[in-house]
């Protein structure tokens, strides 16, 4: 007599973004019963600035290089050639990057990694499954939906963003300001001496925990934001949504630039847990964080999808060990912070201690802009910010 197994899935992950079905493709030749939630219906809006690292597209090409490739197809997009970073006092070095890269709205570019893993893989997608709360017993993890439905797994990866419903309940924490990022942005178009290609990065003496940004996302729109560290904002009070429109208007390096420009739709707001700077678990018994519920954010450029995406890939390594000796103690689980740390958080810790210590000293940044045009320098400078 054929029995039923004992549970829904052998892998939940939760949360549809790149962690979550970067790591649904590493695990797509396990032979395991994946499931893949998500609250959202895809496509779906995720603010942020919308800049696809060449790391995260190195990633997906270690999975298979035709997954990379199509990505380069998307509409709309915008290649990404090189960038240009405006010092608090004006100067300009413009810099160009080893890896390809490109500009895509997540509505656009995370739909597609979704359709990867529905085109590749046996992953169950559950659209439109929130999760409310989950549980680890004896031998297993029992999650409840938004809806009520209860889903036994062996194993739970949170790929569920900054406001992760399994980090909250398993790894509870109150928020660090000083690792924390609160941003900000909108779409224009008509924004003058902008370029397809090219993203230019704008820092102020005053705010130098952060920066505002153009990036070209394709079909001549923009994104336009602004990032700040949370404890920064906290302590001097400021509102980044009415922040963002006067520097559009005040920053010497932007006046003049956005008289003609159309903003298309709000400005919105937005989180961001920063690496670095602090030891973060990011597993448990059976349970895995990846991507920006791990907080893996880095805290100079603010990108994360490349760390998300790294994470994921780890997060399956992790799991097929777990069922290889089926051993998913807490103990079993530390390999993957161990990986993490020498993977991504290593880089993490440096990137922070870099904009720590660059945070008050405006002099400082406009020097090492000017030592960067200085023949053999440009590189050193490069390599320190990116």
């Amino acid at each position: 007599m054929r029995t039923s197994p004992p549970f829904d899935y052998d892998v939940a992950i939760i949360g549809a973004g790149p962690a979550g079905t970067a790591c649904a493709l590493a695990l797509r030749k396990s032979g395991r019963r994946v499931a893949l939630f998500d609250k959202a219906l895809f496509p779906r809006d995720k603010v942020c600035g919308d800049a696809i690292p060449g790391h995260a597209l190195k990633a997906l090409r270690q999975l298979d290089p035709t997954f990379a490739e199509g990505l380069w197809h998307l509409q709309p997009l915008d290649a990404v050639r090189q960038s240009r970073l405006v010092a608090p006092n004006g100067d300009s070095l413009w810099m160009r990057w080893k890896l390809p890269s490109f500009n895509s709205p997540r509505e656009t570019f995370d739909a597609a990694l979704l359709d990867l893993v529905r085109t590749h893989s046996t992953t169950e997608i559950r659209e439109n499954t929130g999760l409310k709360s989950l549980k680890i017993e004896a031998g297993q993890v029992r999650l409840t939906t938004t809806a009520g439905a209860e889903i036994t797994c062996q194993l739970v990866i949170g790929c569920d963003g900054a406001n992760s419903v399994v980090r909250r309940q398993l790894l509870p924490a109150p928020l660090d300001r000083a690792h924390h990022c609160a941003g900000v942005r909108a779409y224009f178009e008509n924004i003058k001496g902008a370029e397809a290609g090219l993203t230019e990065y704008f820092f102020t003496k005053d705010y130098l925990q952060g920066y505002l940004w153009i990036f070209p996302v394709g079909a001549g729109r923009y994104n336009v934001g602004l990032g700040m560290l949370a404890e920064t904002v906290a302590r001097h009070k400021v509102d980044l949504k009415k922040l963002l429109p006067e520097l559009l208007t005040g920053h010497p390096a932007l006046a003049g630039r956005f008289d003609n420009a159309t903003q298309h739709g709000g400005i919105q707001g937005f989180g961001l847990p920063l690496g670095g700077g602090r030891t973060v678990p990011v597993s448990g018994a059976r349970f895995l964080l990846c991507g920006d519920a791990a907080s893996l954010i880095d805290p100079v450029q603010g990108h994360g999808i490349d760390t998300a995406m790294q994470s994921g890939i780890l997060a399956a390594a992790q799991a097929e060990a777990c069922f290889a000796k089926q051993d998913f103690s807490a103990e079993a689980m530390r390999q993957y912070d161990a990986q993490v740390a020498l993977k991504i958080s290593r880089k993490l810790a440096k990137s922070y201690r870099l904009m720590r210590f660059l945070s008050n000293k405006p002099w400082l940044v406009n020097a090492g802009v000017r030592l960067a045009r200085v023949p053999g320098l440009k590189p050193w400078v490069q390599r320190a910010i990116g």
